[in-house]
């Protein structure tokens, strides 16, 4: 059974950073697509950032140049670190797991993946 478990999110003012830590079991993980998605009070929650099984990266526009997704296969450990965070970048975030079709590279939809963590809160205070 995939578990998924988010951790390292807080409360910073605009400017500073944090690291998002999201620890995986129950699964092969350098074999499935993971993503980082976002979701704001009485928003949708969306794509932020995700990495393909080879390491290969896409971020939506809005955080190109301040976050970066990055994994370790060895540590079943998925991060995003997060610089010049935003009033803006406040939400709960999540992190997910899928496995993808060879031919498909992971992307940032929500109903591409079916395995989720509980999320943990990120704060930015102007």
């Amino acid at each position: 059974q995939v578990q998924l478990v988010e951790s390292g999110g807080g409360s910073v003012q605009a400017g500073g950073s944090l690291r998002l830590s999201c620890e995986a079991s129950g699964y092969p993980f350098s074999t499935y697509c993971m993503a980082w998605f976002r979701q704001a009070p009485g928003k949708e929650r969306e794509g932020v950032a995700a990495i393909d099984r080879d390491g290969s990266t896409i971020y939506v526009d809005s955080v190109k140049g301040r976050f970066t997704i990055s994994k370790d296969n060895a540590a079943n450990t998925l991060y995003l670190q997060m610089n010049n965070l935003k009033p803006e970048d406040t939400a709960m975030y999540y992190c997910a797991a899928d496995l993808f079709p060879p031919t498909v590279p992971a992307g940032l939809l929500v109903s591409e993946y079916a395995n989720w963590g509980q999320g943990t809160q990120v704060t930015v205070s102007s």
